[in-house]
């Protein structure tokens, strides 16, 4: 391993207010000449600190610092940085074969003659079991335990190598099935805000960072920690300590003012900036959100926005580092000697936002006044293609005429009435347009604790006024953390749920990634007998 080199002496003491640590501080270079702090948007800043303190003239040069401290904004970059994330975030489906690959090189290893015990991870690595659970039972008491069951029946064999794993590779840990979704888990309980390690007798703080297996990886830059999602090859690299190779990339301003008018949604707020996004172009670049309307967005908010970074095609979009960040930290249990020092290495490196905070220069910029946000939901065929809910009934009504690939259905006239019949001791007339799966999901959704509550309360009023859901529905309710059950269990909310029959079904993605299990036989055969056209997904994905 080459020996990390200290840069102009970057590397200085740093109180935690907790203890001495080191740092590698950024306003080193600034000194020197070589950058302007407070012109870099904060997702440079934390790419430049990682360069800064992995330069060992080897795999990270002079060269490289130097090329982004001098970060130009509207520059279409072809110079190449490698970038050492502090942690892997893995999910089963991606993350098994890692693991295998890990024990194979343990084999490979044997047989050279040398200690297999040496192939371990050379950076923390969180494997959360989330894409394995199905809805095979739905609307009743018992049906998380029945899913549960079938899940460990289908996978055991995959779940006993990946206990096998946690105990056998150090800086490897397994959160069990039944716990959350990976992206949720993660920025509940295993993001930090800022690391440390143990380097020659010294503890080094610097930014939390990760890459991911999966592409909502996104998630986690709500909390102003720089992650997205890679493959599985890029993974395991960054486990055996090598770097992500990533173009200097362009990044997009995207300015808030004002707050949401009451009744308008999270969700309402992450369509509406998925659209001007997309209209926007920004693929494979950063986005980056600033302004004074972040002060009155909450955390969940933010995750919210952030993990939808691949439906608007960013490699993130990322918020810095707050007093929000830090008030949510605390409230998710996090150690206040870590709240503290999160406090003061961000401020001491700039990485923190205030309202007064210069605004960096970026590519390009946007601006949305979110008192300008309407109801509105996705589809009917992509997420990002987004109708308001005044509108819904006529949008829905033409798309299933237009031929327009990506929004229409093309039904010929004779086909526009068409109906079936749900025959399961009673019959019931389905028509184009119908629910037939409403799922309470998605890590986009369960983080958000406005959204879950504002369910529970909407299936309060519905409960109150004698509201059926129809029987060819098939519901369900998978958090993306048994948090989720905990607060709607205090608010009294479990019970209105379950009523509706949005019983408890898993923790777990489900109908994201189509485990929802297979629609009851009746209503295949009344879908199937009208050729209907219905809603069947909560992503706004044709399928």
């Amino acid at each position: 391993m080459s020996t990390k080199k200290n840069f102009l002496g970057a590397r200085t003491e740093f109180d935690t207010g907790s203890g001495k640590a080191t740092m590698y501080r950024l306003d080193v270079l600034e000194k020197e000449g070589l950058t302007v702090l407070n012109k870099l948007p904060f997702s440079i800043k934390i790419l430049l600190e990682a360069v800064l303190r992995e330069y060992d003239d080897y795999v990270v040069s002079g060269d490289d610092i130097k090329k982004l401290a001098a970060y130009d904004a509207y520059k279409i970059s072809d110079d190449e940085i490698p970038f050492k994330p502090a942690r892997v975030v893995l999910q089963d489906f991606t993350g098994v074969p890692a693991v295998v690959d890990l024990a194979s090189l343990r084999t490979a290893m044997a047989k050279a003659g040398g200690d297999p015990q040496k192939i371990n991870p050379l950076v923390p690595v969180d494997l959360v079991i989330d894409h394995s659970v199905q809805v095979d039972m739905f609307g009743q008491e018992f049906a998380f335990m029945f899913n549960a069951e079938k899940e460990f029946e289908r996978n055991r064999e995959r779940y006993e190598f990946l206990r096998w794993g946690q105990k056998a590779f150090k800086n490897f840990s397994v959160v069990p099935p039944a716990r959350g979704i990976v992206h949720q888990v993660n920025l509940e309980y295993l993001a930090k805000g800022v690391w440390t390690r143990t380097e020659n007798g010294e503890t080094i703080v610097y930014p939390d960072s990760l890459v991911g297996t999966d592409s909502h990886t996104t998630m986690i830059n709500g909390l102003g920690i720089l992650g997205w999602g890679v493959g599985g090859i890029e993974a395991e690299a960054v486990m055996l300590g090598q770097p992500v190779y990533m173009l200097i990339p362009q990044v997009v301003g995207f300015k808030v003012t004002g707050k949401l008018r009451e009744g308008v949604t999270a969700t309402d707020l992450t369509l509406t900036i998925t659209q001007m996004l997309r209209k926007k172009g920004v693929v494979g670049k950063f986005v980056e959100f600033y302004g004074d309307g972040l002060s009155s967005m909450t955390l969940p908010d933010r995750a919210t926005i952030a993990n939808m970074a691949p439906e608007y095609g960013a490699t993130v979009g990322f918020f810095p580092i707050d007093t929000e960040s830090l008030r949510y930290m605390r409230r998710t249990g996090r150690d206040e000697k870590l709240v503290q020092m999160v406090e003061r290495y961000t401020k001491e490196q700039g990485l923190f936002r205030t309202d007064e905070t210069t605004d960096p220069i970026f590519s390009d910029t946007l601006h949305l006044d979110l008192g300008e946000v309407e109801t509105s939901l996705a589809g009917p065929k992509r997420p990002q293609d987004r109708v308001l809910m005044r509108e819904l009934k006529q949008s829905f009504n033409e798309s299933l005429k237009s031929d327009n690939p990506t929004s229409g259905f093309a039904l010929p006239p004779e086909k526009l009435a068409n109906t079936g019949t749900y025959k399961n001791g009673q019959d019931v007339e389905m028509e184009h347009g119908d629910v037939v799966i409403a799922a309470i999901t998605s890590c986009t959704n369960t983080s958000n604790p406005s959204v879950m509550l504002g369910a529970g309360i909407v299936a309060k009023k519905a409960n109150e006024r004698g509201l059926k859901v129809p029987p060819y529905v098939k519901t369900s309710l998978a958090p993306g953390s048994r948090v989720v059950t905990s607060y709607l269990d205090e608010a009294g909310l479990t019970e209105e749920l379950n009523k509706l029959g949005f019983n408890l079904v898993g923790y777990g993605c489900t109908t994201c990634i189509g485990n929802s299990g297979p629609l009851p036989d009746p209503v295949e055969k009344a879908i199937a007998e009208g050729e209907l056209i219905v809603a069947g997904r909560n992503h706004g994905i044709s399928g």
